[in-house]
């Protein structure tokens, strides 16, 4: 069977771009990495639904501080209660994390090619999202050519293809695209604070409650508000 690399950030879309590689018959190697970000919760729903898959799964350790500046890794405050038009108005949120997909791509290149794998699949979005830089179709695009200069691999002609199948979706969409797949809804958390209930409020809530509500489906997690 051949072999892929999906990171796994415990969240509704790396949860279902995994199951999208799984439906694709590729043996899947899920990869997730601790950063120090603000809580580790994500990390314990990762680990469940990489199990609910019947995937293997590692957790990567990475210095805190080589990510300084970001509200997710750092002190300062997470930006809530904003409307949909300003997140999406609002430019690069606080919540950014420096070149964090461009660390995360490069370490899942690197053990693609150590296990032979074929492809990599982050579940990146370019329509309901944060405004990020590393979430854009031309990012990848530019990626993809270098894991074909970089890796020997790809210079002996093996390509690694980096996979995003739900860039151009909708959140409403990816919702609906779970449903297909019977994506494990309830282990994933998509809040940026690591509590019971996931605050509905920043905006990974705001946009993910936008696409249950736009797809006619009840989020199976409990929100504080």
């Amino acid at each position: 069977m051949k072999k892929a690399v999906c990171l796994l950030s415990g969240g509704m879309d790396s949860a279902v771009t995994l199951a999208i590689a799984k439906k694709q018959r590729y043996e899947v190697h899920a990869l997730s990495f601790n950063y120090m970000q603000r809580h580790s919760k994500e990390i314990r729903q990762a680990t469940a639904i990489a199990r609910h898959f019947k995937a293997s799964h590692k957790v990567v350790g990475i210095d805190r501080r080589l990510f300084g500046g970001s509200a997710l890794t750092g002190d300062s405050k997470v930006p809530a209660g904003k409307t949909i038009d300003q997140i999406k108005s609002g430019g690069i949120p606080p919540t950014y994390v420096p070149a964090r997909n461009t660390v995360f791509l490069s370490m899942a290149l690197a053990y693609a090619e150590s296990i032979k794998a074929k492809a990599i699949f982050i579940g990146a979005n370019s329509v309901d999202y944060s405004g990020y830089p590393d979430c854009r179709p031309e990012y990848f695009r530019a990626f993809q050519r270098l894991a074909g200069l970089a890796t020997k691999a790809g210079v002996e002609g093996r390509k690694i293809e980096i996979k995003t199948p739900i860039l151009r979706l909708s959140k409403a969409e990816i919702v609906k695209k779970a449903l297909e797949l019977k994506v494990p809804l309830q282990l994933t958390w998509s809040c940026y604070r690591g509590r019971k209930e996931a605050c509905g409020l920043c905006d990974s809530c705001v946009l993910r409650l936008k696409g249950f509500k736009e797809a006619g489906v009840k989020d199976p997690i409990e929100y504080k508000k």
